[in-house]
């Protein structure tokens, strides 16, 4: 995937998850990657109910992430992972 299409991909992401769904996507996408022969499950709508109201709780006692810390850390992970492909180049 292209940086472009990555970045395209991040701001509508942003634009409409919380922020505690964006962590949640990024370590469930890293999980992902690491097993890639283990599929990811559809959610039941009650999971998807759940979710959406512990989120509002979340928000509600300002367990949240700042935009800017949570695109930070995500590239320093991207930049620590890249590291290794980029010493063989």
């Amino acid at each position: 995937m292209s940086t472009a299409t990555l970045s395209n991909l991040r701001d509508y992401l942003c634009g409409t998850l919380s922020t505690s769904d964006m962590i949640w996507l990024v370590e469930e996408m890293k999980n992902f990657m690491r097993r890639p022969e283990e599929k990811l499950k559809p959610y039941t709508m009650e999971e998807l109910n759940a979710r959406i109201d512990q989120s509002e709780r979340d928000i509600a006692e300002g367990r949240v992430y700042e935009f800017d810390e949570v695109m930070h850390e995500l590239e320093e992970e991207s930049t620590y992972e890249e590291a290794p492909e980029m010493a063989g180049v």
